[in-house]
């Protein structure tokens, strides 16, 4: 069965209602709600559905999600068997974690799973060949060329990669910040912000990075751009970032070939610290997650 006639089979099964796009990430989930045309009809955002974070738990916010869009949208609520689903989530690169969640699946009638980073790819070019950064709690580069072949670099997650995401920025500030504590470092605007956020004494600050984990670090991502124009470390931090993007956007298209986006609200806020080549280079991503996949849905299914 090609794609499309999988594509025509939903379009053609009368019981099907409701197609939905999930862009499940670290910091939260987001839905959309579309009719067989593709028109939106509601939309909602709820918590974290990275598959790293737990299976059972990642189900639970999109479902949780999705009932608030419904409700949002002053939809009827369908059977689960009504609707098609398309999912981009964090961690769906790891296979074990993917299957996982697919053996768990509520009673969806269909549904395709990828990354959140190939979903956002997707929605940026509307399906066409091209280059993204996505940025936000984590990070990965991804390209589709002209064959339609993938390719992606980064996304190796937290703490090992990630490089120039809020997690991997929140990790390197509490590094500068132990180092104030320590001695070795002046005290900075940066290193006070993480100390009133994290607790100011020594005990306090080593019990909260004994609970952080990937998306606690990323809250410390924002306290970083706050103190650059006073924290000459702050600000090689986020050149850093710029610099760790440019090196994804290379190893995906040596040539400069494709188009090239950077998404994610951090990936926005890092734009103007990327070297000013891929500054000019860069457009706005033409659509966002939610929408990759829905077209990853009509790709697959």
């Amino acid at each position: 069965m090609n794609e499309t006639t999988k594509t025509n089979e939903i379009l053609n099964d009368y019981t099907i209602k409701y197609l939905i796009g999930v862009d499940g990430g670290g910091s939260g989930t987001r839905i959309i709600v579309t009719d067989k045309k593709l028109k939106i009809l509601a939309s909602a955002t709820g918590d974290p559905s990275a598959l790293g974070q737990g299976i059972e738990k990642a189900w639970r916010s999109i479902l949780d999600t999705l009932s608030r869009a419904f409700s949002y949208g002053n939809l009827p609520v369908p059977m689960l068997t009504e609707c098609a689903i398309g999912l981009g989530l964090s961690g769906a690169n790891n296979i074990i974690w993917k299957n996982e969640f697919y053996l768990r699946n509520p009673g969806f009638k269909y549904t395709i799973v990828d990354t959140d980073g190939f979903t956002t790819l997707l929605g940026a070019h509307s399906g066409n060949p091209g280059v993204i950064v996505a940025v936000g709690t984590g990070s990965v580069g991804m390209l589709l060329d002209n064959n339609f072949l993938r390719k992606d670099v980064s996304g190796w997650g937290f703490p090992a990669g990630d490089e120039a995401s809020g997690a991997w920025l929140g990790l390197k500030a509490a590094a500068l910040t132990q180092k104030t504590l320590d001695g070795r470092r002046p005290p900075s605007q940066l290193s006070d912000l993480v100390l009133n956020y994290c607790g100011k004494e020594p005990a306090q600050f080593l019990n909260w990075l004994g609970n952080a984990g990937q998306n606690s670090f990323a809250q410390l991502a924002p306290l970083v751009f706050q103190s650059q124009n006073s924290d000459i470390e702050a600000r090689s931090l986020l050149i850093s970032a710029g610099l760790e993007i440019e090196l994804m956007a290379k190893a995906l298209d040596p040539k400069n070939e494709y188009a090239f986006s950077i998404c994610g609200r951090l990936g926005e806020a890092l734009i103007p610290f990327m070297p000013e080549s891929l500054q000019k280079k860069h457009h706005a991503p033409n659509a966002d997650s939610t929408v990759g996949a829905l077209l990853l849905l009509n790709r697959v299914i």
